[in-house]
């Protein structure tokens, strides 16, 4: 079967390799489409897991959907033929920080995966994936290219459960890519009454109006003061960092006022660090927290919202490329011009 291998952001190779055998309480998933994300170009991220693995090279990829080709012996919950969406981290459930609801600080949460990784023609969902929740049958309604989005979206969903945006709240999104965007509307979903976003990029800035923000700014506008303008002069509520730019995080810190949340969605790279101004911070009882991932329950949330269709997704996909064009479809979602989602298939 054909793999895409992962050597650096501009070293993308199409190779082969055979199709993965299960054993019992397995599945063998036809993938049909697989989605980048972000954190695929974090090239820090990337090297560091090379290096713990002692390899040169990944076949990424965790955003996928698929039919279920082959059933291992045990598995009752599926068959051969349904059309799933396969999460590649699931936790414990039992261990401290499961039961804190820290499922995404999780142990085994952080040490599963689907075998090869997305960006192959075959997967293979070992066992634990199986039983800890890790894969859901998609209603017919519910086409592969919407199912791609049930992973980032329910990154997006932990996220604002845990800052708690709630109805007649202000929020301010840095950076309008695609979970950016996802934001936009969950917060809208979820009652915020004025929506506030940036980047540095125009065409963004357009999407980010289209699926629902009030009013957006350039990233290089002094943010601070035009939310303040349009928000009765108050600072937003809950401001939410999308990207990992070093300019974004310390502007979270400048934008935030009494009473506000930060939640660090996305982080500057490892050895990074903030200048909080902890007094002023202290003063006004300001929030500064962080998400990561999906649990199961972030990723039910998830689905219901793209099955209900109030969660519009296939507007964001921007990009469909094969395979044999992994490099270029890389090569668009660094550069994040005139794109949003780029989504690989097999040839």
């Amino acid at each position: 079967m054909k793999v895409v291998r992962y050597y650096n952001n501009n070293d993308i190779r199409l190779d082969e390799v055979p199709v993965p055998d299960i054993g019992p309480g397995e599945l063998l998933v036809k993938v049909k489409k697989s989605g980048i994300c972000g954190s695929d170009i974090l090239e820090y991220y990337r090297f560091a897991k090379m290096e713990k693995l002692g390899v040169d090279n990944l076949i990424l990829g965790h955003e996928i959907t698929g039919d279920i080709v082959e059933v291992g012996e045990g598995v009752r919950k599926f068959k051969k033929g349904d059309r799933v969406f396969v999460s590649h981290h699931v936790p414990c459930f039992k261990c401290h920080y499961c039961r804190e609801g820290h499922h995404t600080a999780c142990e085994l949460l952080h040490n599963t995966n689907f075998d090869p990784g997305g960006f192959a023609e075959y997967v293979r969902i070992p066992k634990i994936n199986i039983e800890k929740k890790g894969v859901y049958v998609l209603d017919n309604s519910v086409t592969y290219e919407e199912g791609v989005f049930i992973e980032p979206l329910g990154c997006v969903c932990r996220a604002q459960r845990l800052a708690e945006v709630n109805r007649g709240q202000s929020v301010l999104i840095l950076g309008s890519g695609v979970s950016g965007i996802l934001h936009i509307q969950l917060a809208k979903l979820r009652g915020a009454e004025r929506i506030f976003a940036t980047d540095i990029n125009d065409y963004r800035l357009e999407k980010a109006k289209e699926f629902g923000a009030d009013f957006v700014f350039k990233a290089t506008d002094n943010v601070a003061l035009k939310v303040r303008e349009r928000n009765n002069h108050l600072a937003p509520d809950v401001i939410i960092v999308c990207t990992g730019a070093m300019s974004a995080a310390n502007q979270a810190l400048e934008c935030a006022g009494p009473g506000s949340k930060i939640i660090f969605f996305a982080v500057p790279e490892p050895g990074v660090k903030l200048g909080v101004p902890i007094n002023k911070y202290w003063r006004n009882e300001i929030k500064i927290m962080t998400s990561y991932g999906a649990a199961p329950e972030d990723l039910q949330d998830s689905y219901l919202r793209i099955l209900s269709k109030s969660i519009k997704v296939l507007g964001l996909i921007t990009h469909r490329l094969p395979f044999s064009k992994a490099l270029e479809a890389f090569r668009i979602v660094c550069e994040a011009k005139d794109s949003l989602k780029v989504i690989l298939e097999p040839d």
